[in-house]
């Protein structure tokens, strides 16, 4: 069968658009949280474990299917076994759902881009975050009117994307990952280096990694460093099996998984050390414990990190800029590879040509996100988020292992994988195959537990009706439509002699 896919650049272009795909917004505000509440240092164990034993293993699984299947998601899980094809679908629904309220965040940080050149947002940072700039309704059934200064940068992210996504990946895709990637380090790298060297620092990086041992008896803490790995490395979106299908058919693919997977933990942790030392410096300018100022997500970025910013003087202008040019930057390129993951295996599906597919995609995508441009968009959201990382994400990534690790012939997939390796005895032999067996029961404790909590608890006190509208109903429509599309035909040829099925087990 000649090969006719499009084609990375270069083997750099792949790495550097797989590194951005997995560096985004979860990197600066997530994980610096995370690694404080669950331990502190002795977090570290932990988290090095899931990477070890769920993050790279997936990584080389997803890998394996894009390069040797020659396929996006659902293609390549088609030409594996055509019964499996929705496993493929499912993450690019999830993926594109992400995108709608991603953009949202990223429309935030392009408008506080410009507030930090004047400091805009005052001396109340919160209140002007949730009144003044997002006009914050009273509850998520209450949506209000469009906010037309986040629904503009929304037009303009959108159009951008199209613009950039409609020509080749060689040309689009890389081309803005090799701009953007360097630029994103660069700007980590002068926030880092200026916070350790702000008075305070110390204090906020002892907080950060001093180990609480103690911790590690608890199950959630374990089961938090299961959960972020899993989807701070871009796992179960689809992106990384369509991005490796673009590698020649040849390619080393362990290598390839392990340096995309450990380039992103190390940027976790080295925004870790930034984040936490600028706050140390926060918490000696206003005479409060590192504890008391310490937040996560939404709150680190535009409520606490804000107030920080006003603490600095004239550096604080430079500061602001800096961190919220970074934001955008990280989470702009997260965007696209979710953009691509989403309309890719469309195109190749119904053979519509890419720049039509992505003009129908952008189009659609812009008028759902307004929806969370409205009073009540947070709200939405944030349950929106909750449910397809808990729900969606986890559910693929059960699916996917387990598939691999207990229906099809493991073995067969692990020489694919190793077929080019230049590690086949370290790390990658019998352990690999142990983790695609044990992967499901780990995730799948995950689902259980996520599904438990919303249950008996609910989720930040939403109504249930909100929660079945913008939650539980998301993650049903995504399932619907992956299933309806296994059943269309392909305008390509799925079957071919030269990638043959994997066998059933018989091992």
């Amino acid at each position: 069968m000649s090969d006719s896919r499009q084609r990375w650049g270069s083997k750099a272009g792949f790495l550097i658009s797989a590194i951005g795909s997995a560096i985004g917004l979860g990197n600066i505000w997530r994980y610096p949280y995370v690694l404080y509440k669950y331990g502190g240092g002795a977090f570290l164990i932990p988290y090095f474990v899931a990477a070890a034993s769920v993050a790279i293993p997936l990584l080389v699984l997803e890998y394996t299917l894009g390069s040797k299947y020659r396929g996006t998601s659902p293609l390549a899980w088609a030409r594996v076994r055509r019964n499996c094809e929705w496993i493929g679908w499912l993450p690019g629904f999830c993926a594109i759902f992400i995108t709608f309220y991603y953009t949202v965040i990223l429309a935030w940080a392009m408008v506080y881009i410009k507030y930090a050149a004047t400091l805009a947002w005052g001396q109340d940072t919160n209140t002007f975050f949730f009144g003044t700039f997002l006009k914050l309704s009273d509850s998520p059934m209450q949506p209000g009117g469009i906010n037309t200064s986040i629904l503009i940068p929304l037009v303009i992210l959108w159009g951008s994307a199209f613009l950039i996504m409609r020509t080749k990946v060689n040309r689009g895709l890389e081309w803005a990952n090799k701009i953007m990637m360097p630029l994103a380090i660069v700007i980590i790298a002068i926030i880092i280096v200026r916070g350790i060297m702000l008075p305070g620092a110390v204090d906020g990086l002892n907080t950060l990694f001093t180990p609480r041992f103690e911790a590690l008896y608890d199950p959630e803490v374990w089961l938090a460093a299961f959960g972020h790995v899993f989807f701070s490395c871009s796992i179960a979106m689809g992106v990384m099996i369509t991005y490796s299908s673009y590698l020649p058919k040849k390619s080393e693919i362990t290598n390839s998984a392990s340096v995309a997977a450990l380039s992103n933990f190390a940027c976790e942790i080295a925004c870790a050390i930034g984040i936490f030392a600028i706050l140390g410096y926060m918490a000696g300018a206003v005479g409060k414990p590192v504890t008391e100022v310490v937040s996560s997500g939404i709150g680190l970025a535009f409520i606490a990190f804000p107030s920080c910013i006003n603490t600095m003087g004239d550096a604080g202008v430079f500061f602001g800029i800096a961190f919220f040019l970074c934001l955008f930057v990280t989470g702009y390129t997260s965007f696209l590879s979710l953009l691509e993951a989403f309309a890719a295996p469309l195109s190749e599906k119904f053979g519509i040509a890419r720049k039509k597919i992505m003009g129908i995609v952008c189009a659609i995508g812009l008028c759902a996100s307004s929806i969370f441009a409205t009073g009540a968009g947070l709200y939405i959201l944030d349950i929106v988020d909750h449910f397809i990382n808990n729900w969606g994400l986890v559910s693929v990534g059960i699916a996917q292992a387990f598939v691999v690790g207990w229906i099809l012939k493991t073995s067969y997939i692990h020489q694919q994988a190793i077929q080019d390796s230049y590690f086949k005895r370290f790390f990658f032999g019998k352990f690999w195959i142990f983790c695609m067996k044990s992967i499901p029961f780990l995730m799948a404790w995950s689902l259980i537990q996520s599904t438990y909590t919303i249950i008996t608890d609910g989720y930040e006190g939403y109504p249930t009706i909100a929660l079945l509208l913008y939650g539980v109903l998301v993650i049903a429509v995504c399932a619907a439509f992956a299933f309806n599309m296994q059943g269309r035909k392909w305008t390509i040829t799925v079957e071919s002699p030269s990638i043959p099925r994997v066998p059933g087990r018989k091992e």
